[in-house]
Formats: structure tokens, C-alpha cells, sequence
């Protein structure tokens, strides 16, 4: 599995964890920060997906 699809996902939670505690305490500042941190994790996460496809099929 690719380091990316870890951290990804790490972010993603991260992100939902900033996201929640911003609504929660009425801070946007924060619940954007959660936003931005899921939306990188995710995109990093997909990053990792299609390297793990690229190894498997240069395997096959």
C-alpha cells in the first residue's frame, strides 16, 4: 500500500476532527482549514490509489 493512501486518509480525518470542532465554536477560520485538510488528504489518497495501480499492473 502506498505511504499517500495513508497520510491521505490521516488528513482526511484531521480535516473532519478541524471541520466539526469549527461548527461547533462558531470558528470559520477553522472549519475551512478542516475543509481544505480533508479535500488535500483525499486528493493525496487518490494519488496513492493510482500508484498502487501503476505497481500492480507493471507486475501483471
Amino acid at each position: 500500500m502506498d505511504k499517500n493512501r495513508i497520510d491521505g486518509a490521516g488528513k482526511q480525518a484531521k480535516g473532519a476532527l478541524k471541520d466539526a470542532a469549527g461548527k461547533i465554536t462558531g470558528n470559520d477560520r477553522l472549519q475551512a482549514e478542516g475543509k481544505l485538510d480533508k479535500a488535500a488528504g483525499k486528493t493525496q489518497q487518490k494519488m496513492g490509489e493510482a500508484a498502487d495501480k501503476g505497481r500492480d499492473a507493471a507486475r501483471h
